[in-house]
């Protein structure tokens, strides 16, 4: 279990983590999301020992990591898929830290074998692709085979085949009773991998919840969506609108139709609309909410720059 209570991290006047307390359970992929800048990477590599916390705890099984001797055998972490050392090979890069924590080196063989790297185990690093790397990284964190598992943006340059796989292994360690932590920008995947969500913005904490309730915030903020597929996309636009609906249009024509809780405007009545417009629709989809658009809702103001105004916010 990770515990952090009133954590905060200053760098001289910036505060990049601030008051921050929540925790992470064993058997559940805890999702940890966040803008750029947020204060996730600073988190994670304060429970590791890496940065020293200004203020307040953060510990692991009751436990500061700097004071446990074999720390792989308690946490294996993924902090940064190019932090290994190209002129070793994969074996050797594994070799050296097992050595370390007093690991047995027939783990080396089975994590790579479990993380599809097995036939690569003899090759430099340096000629990996960022995919290879990242398996490589989260066979590193998986060698003490610990209890705790932290993971930093892990699905990054990653294939679809790659990410299927990293979804279902984090399952796999939750299913064990593990406490599994993962810090990602992809909001589909976590909706699609994780339980439960601790959501950052400038340092604070945003939210503690599960994905079904963080979610649900987008229905409830925006209201019901509807997608759209029509023959006459621009007509069924100017009837809708008419109509009070608000709607964008996509270049592939698909339509996206929001309206406020209690409007009436469900998909029912966009159906009756085209009808007595004399459009033909094609699709017509009911969404009650998206991880992604909850995430947007929540954390609009709390990204360091603003993307349409370039301004800093």
């Amino acid at each position: 279990m990770i515990e952090v209570s009133h954590l905060t991290k200053r760098y001289g006047r910036t505060t990049a983590v601030n008051d921050l307390s929540f925790t992470v359970r064993p058997g559940h992929v805890t999702g940890f999301l966040g803008p750029n800048g947020s204060g996730k990477s600073t988190t994670l590599r304060m429970l590791v020992g890496l940065h020293a916390p200004t203020g307040g705890t953060a510990t692991i099984n009751g436990h500061d990591f700097r004071t446990r001797r074999r720390g792989l055998r308690h946490v294996g972490a993924l902090l940064d898929a190019g932090d290994a050392h190209g002129g070793r090979t994969a074996y050797d890069h594994l070799r050296f830290l097992a050595r370390s924590n007093a690991v047995p080196r027939g783990r080396i063989d089975t994590v790579l074998r479990e993380v599809g790297l097995g036939d690569a185990a003899g090759r430099r690093i340096g000629g990996f692709s960022l995919g290879m790397r990242q398996r490589l990284g989260i066979a590193g964190a998986l060698l003490g085979d610990p209890p705790v598992l932290l993971f930093d943006e892990p699905l990054n340059g990653l294939d679809p085949e790659g990410v299927l796989f990293v979804r279902a292994l984090f399952r796999r360690l939750a299913a064990e009773g593990r406490t599994v932590f993962v810090s990602s920008h992809l909001m589909t995947e976590m909706e699609h991998t994780a339980d439960r969500l601790v959501v950052l913005g400038r340092g604070r904490l945003l939210a503690d919840e599960s994905v079904s309730a963080f979610a649900a915030r987008g229905a409830r903020q925006r209201g019901q969506v509807v997608e759209v597929r029509a023959d006459d996309p621009a007509g069924l636009v100017t009837a809708l609108t008419r109509a009070g609906a608000r709607v964008t249009q996509a270049p592939d024509g698909l339509l996206t139709v929001t309206a406020a809780e209690g409007s009436g405007m469900d998909a029912v009545r966009i159906a009756g609309i085209a009808v007595e417009s004399g459009i033909l629709i094609h699709q017509l989809t009911t969404r009650n909410g998206s991880l992604e658009q909850a995430f947007m809702e929540l954390t609009g103001t709390s990204v360091e720059y603003a993307a349409e105004s370039g301004e800093r916010s």
